[in-house]
Formats: C-alpha cells, structure tokens, sequence
C-alpha cells in the first residue's frame, strides 16, 4: 500500500474495487464467487471472506430488480393473485412467478442445510484455489456442451415445469465456488433447448431471490459483528456492485443477440488454467 494512502482510504478504495468485480461477474456465466477469491489473491489482499462476498450480492440484486423493474412489478402482482385466484398459470406473468418460487426452493434448502450443518463451509478445500480452477474447467465444457447441443428454439410460452425444475436444481449447486449461479443457469436452459436471450433473461430474473436472500443474511451477520466504520466498506462495496452489475446486465443481454457463449467458454477454461499454472 502506498505510504501516502492513509488505511482507511485504501480500504474504501479495495471494497469499491472488490463490489466491481462482483457486479459485473454476477450476472456473466463466469462465476463472481471465484473472481472474488481469486482476484484479491493475486492483488496480494486478504481473501474479503464468504459473507463480505456474499454482502456485495446486494448491489446485484437491486441492479437487477431496477433493470427488469416494470416486469418484475407484474410478476409481483401475478404472484399474489396466485394466492388469491388459485390458478397458476393464468397468464405470462402468473407462469414466471411460479418458476420463479420452484426455482428458488432447491438452493434455499441447499443453502440453509449447508448453513446449518456445515458452518465451516466457507474455509473448505471448496473455496479453495485448487477446487475453483477445476469447477471453472468442467462449467466451462459443460456450457460448451449446452451451446453445441441445445437446439435453441424454445421461447417463454414454450418452457415448462420440468425446465423450470431441473434448472432449480442446477442452481443448487451455485454455493460452491466456480459454478457460477448466473452460468449453470444458463447452461441448464440452453441443454432444455432454450433461445439463448430467453435463456439468459429467465437466468437473471430465476436468481433475484437466491441472490436477494443470501445477501441479507450475510449482511445481517456482519452488521451485528461490526462496528459503523467497519460496514461503511461494506456499503461502498455493495454501491459499486449496484452499478457494476446494471452494466454487465445490459452488455450481456445484448451480446447474446447476436452472439453465442463460446467466448465464456474460452475465458473460463484459460482462467481454470491459469489459476492451476501457478498453483
């Protein structure tokens, strides 16, 4: 650290750089987990820890819900009229909510049972340098597969609740690091035979809850931890985040018009490689 940057500036700057990298790798098929584990490492920093990470989600989710606001106020809407008029699939709307809740159990419970019974999951071999370039590796083939054999046809009207659930459950598995919540997601559309915009679309808005939950835990943890000096990083951070992500978010929407995700693909497999090259 520089002699003239006083400690604490240093520190405000680290956590709006760190709320970057996780905006903008949140909602991209490349993990935001790994590049916030891997990025500090090779920046000579502190590793920021699974609920500093986990904190910056925020920013995330509130970009998101802000970029998708009109929809999302439907789905809101169409949600609790589900309640009200029992019937699920009343309209677009009323079917996204539904997805949206069925996609969302797996991970909670998966989350919640890690949570609970593996409270020292954060400082496993799983966070791991080692772990994250091979899970990088394998998700990078995986979408390559998903890209190569996935006909691509299906629009909204055509998705189903077997979709919906078999990419609920793939979601699962974003609590470990280097899946990419935002990647499997995809990957899992694409291998239903998903358009990849659509795909990309259902894989954002399919997340705001996981993302949204576990941001406030997270936050909630380390509020009651720190003091007020300590968490105004941590809202720096999740500033940046915010902005960050409403960036990635719009950039990603309009690559996949044009464009297929072989690029993500590629990244992913050289920075698999890289991170074991110095191991």
């Amino acid at each position: 650290m520089p002699e003239e940057i006083s400690p604490y500036v240093f520190i405000y700057l680290k956590s709006f750089f760190i709320g970057i990298v996780q905006g903008f790798t949140e909602f991209l098929p490349i993990s935001s987990t790994a590049h916030l584990k891997v990025v500090p490492h090779f920046l000579g920093w502190n590793d920021p820890g699974a609920s500093f990470s986990a904190s910056l989600q925020l920013g995330s989710a509130v970009a998101i819900i802000c970029y998708f606001r009109n929809q999302i106020s439907l789905i809101i809407d169409s949600f609790f009229s589900i309640f009200i008029h029992r019937n699920v699939f009343k309209d677009d709307n009323t079917r996204l909510a539904t997805y949206i809740f069925v996609a969302s159990i797996p991970l909670c419970i998966f989350g919640f049972l890690i949570k609970l019974y593996w409270p020292n999951y954060s400082d496993s071999n799983f966070r791991g340098l080692f772990s994250i370039a091979i899970t990088s590796i394998f998700m990078a083939l995986l979408l390559a597969l998903a890209e190569i054999y996935g006909n691509r046809k299906k629009l909204f009207n055509d998705i189903n609740l077997k979709d919906i659930i078999l990419l609920g459950l793939a979601q699962s598995l974003a609590v470990f690091p280097g899946i990419s919540r935002s990647g499997i997601t995809l990957t899992s559309a694409l291998f239903s035979g998903v358009e990849r915009k659509t795909a990309a679309r259902l894989s954002f808005l399919v997340g705001i809850p996981a993302i949204s939950i576990s941001g406030l835990i997270e936050l909630f943890t380390l509020f009651r931890s720190l003091s007020v000096i300590d968490i105004l990083p941590i809202i720096i951070g999740i500033i940046s985040s915010f902005f960050s992500s409403l960036f990635a978010i719009d950039l990603f929407l309009r690559f996949l018009a044009k464009n297929n995700t072989l690029p993500f693909v590629y990244y992913r497999l050289a920075f698999g490689i890289f991170i074991l090259s110095t191991l």
